[in-house]
Formats: structure tokens, C-alpha cells, sequence
């Protein structure tokens, strides 16, 4: 099942199935993502497996703090941080399984939910722009504004690059953002560092496509959840961490 956008092989033209490398091309270079063909790499059996060991050690996602956009109770016992594009069609997918988390285990306290950026630049050129605008949201209405302008790109984006940028601005104005203010802060780049540092911490953690998450339970341990994975295997590996606990 293609549950995920990545980057390329260098396989040939007819090649449907895509691996993933990252270019990091020299120490605080950006991380850069391309994509080639006609469709997605299928996400590894083992990555979809529901049932794999909580383990830990081998991803390094920058610790939660007060500058990350979180969606529920922040002491709870186990912490999803995704990173994701507001242009990629699985992440779209995936925005919806999140909301099913949180309506079951975000409610009573036991989920909360992390969003950070990782726009794939070279597929999705609009996906950065719509990442600082959220930040310019956030920066005018605190994290609320942040989730629900999120929340209303995912709702009426087409994807893959589909978003009218123009729309940007309104989005903010409906939310009952200052329109001007809001214009002035994306016009100014001043989140397009943040969004950077994102991208590198995104190849720390060891994303190589969007949606990337990580399931972290309060010891720091943590699990990869590769891809747009239907809600029952999400559920079961959440369930999994929480009887850890």
C-alpha cells in the first residue's frame, strides 16, 4: 500500500516504485526531497508491521519544548510528533487518522499530538509558503490558530501542489486573524528558519518522506510510524506503547 511521499532511485523511466535518499550536502545544509514516476514508495513491510517493540536509541528528534505546536494533554504518557506537508496527499490521509487518535485517546489525556514541517520542496514548491503561513497564524492567535488554520489547509487543499495561494491570507481573515498582520509576517520570511531547522531535525529522527511520526512514551522511547498507515495499525501500536508505560 503507498502510504507515503518520497524521493527518488536511480532506477530507470518505467520504474513505478521509489526508494528515498536524502541529500544532505554539507553540515547546515537544508534537507532537500524530490520525487519521481507516477506514485509513492510502498512504506516497508516492517514499518507497517503494528505490532512491532517500542524501542529507542536510534532516532533523535529534537525534544518537545514550548516552541512545538501540540495538540492535547502535554503530560501525556505517550506523545505522537509527526512531521509532515501540508501539499502531500498522504499526509492529507494521515491528518484525518490523527483527529481519530485524539477523539479516542486525546479526550481522557493519554495522546497528545506534535506537528512539525517538513515540506518536500522539490514536489511541492507551495508546501513551504503554507507551512510559514500556519507559523504566522500561530504567531497572531497562539497555538489554537495554529491547529485550526492546519486543519483547514488539509480540509481544502487538493494536494500536490493543488492549494491556491491566495487563499493563504483568507484562511487567516475567517479565522479571525488580522488580515494585514498576518500578510506582513509571511511577507517578512520570518518562520522560514524555523521551518529549516524542522527539516533537519526531520532527517535526525530518520524521515525520509512525508507523513514521518514518532511515537514517544515518557521514558523516550520511540517507534516510527512510516507513512499514512490506516487508524486500526496506528491504534494498535499507540496501545502497545501505552501498556508499556
Amino acid at each position: 500500500m503507498d502510504t507515503q511521499e518520497t524521493t527518488p532511485s536511480s532506477g530507470g523511466s518505467g520504474q513505478q516504485s521509489l526508494t528515498v535518499p536524502f541529500a544532505i550536502v554539507a553540515a547546515g545544509a537544508l534537507v532537500a526531497f524530490a520525487i519521481y514516476s507516477q506514485g509513492p514508495a510502498p512504506v516497508p513491510t516492517g514499518d507497517q508491521n503494528p505490532g512491532a517493540a517500542v524501542v529507542g536509541g536510534a532516532l533523535t528528534a529534537k525534544e518537545i519544548s514550548s516552541e512545538d505546536h501540540l495538540r492535547g494533554n502535554p503530560d501525556a504518557p505517550v506523545k505522537i510528533v509527526e512531521f509532515s506537508d501540508l501539499e502531500c496527499p498522504f499526509c492529507k490521509n494521515f491528518h484525518q487518522t490523527m483527529l481519530q487518535v485524539m477523539d479516542e485517546y486525546g479526550n481522557d489525556g493519554r495522546v497528545a499530538w506534535v506537528y512539525r514541517h517538513l515540506p518536500l520542496e522539490q514536489i511541492h514548491p507551495k508546501a513551504r509558503r503554507e507551512a510559514e503561513a500556519s507559523e504566522c497564524a500561530a504567531k497572531l492567535g497562539g497555538n489554537d490558530a495554529f491547529w485550526r488554520y492546519v486543519d483547514k489547509i488539509f480540509e481544502i487543499t487538493p494536494a500536490n501542489n493543488g492549494l491556491d495561494l491566495a487563499q493563504l491570507p483568507k484562511i487567516a481573515q475567517d479565522l479571525g486573524l488580522d488580515r494585514g498582520a498576518f500578510e506582513a509576517c509571511l511577507e517578512s520570511g520570518e518562520f522560514a528558519q524555523k521551518i529549516s531547522d524542522q527539516m533537519q531535525d526531520a532527517a535526525a529522527a530518520g524521515a525520509q518522506g512525508t507523513p514521518y511520526s514518532l511515537i514517544i512514551t515518557k521514558d523516550g522511547k520511540s517507534v516510527p510510524i512510516n507513512g499514512a498507515l490506516p487508524y486500526q495499525s496506528v491504534k494498535a501500536m499507540i496501545d502497545q506503547a501505552l501498556a508499556a508505560q
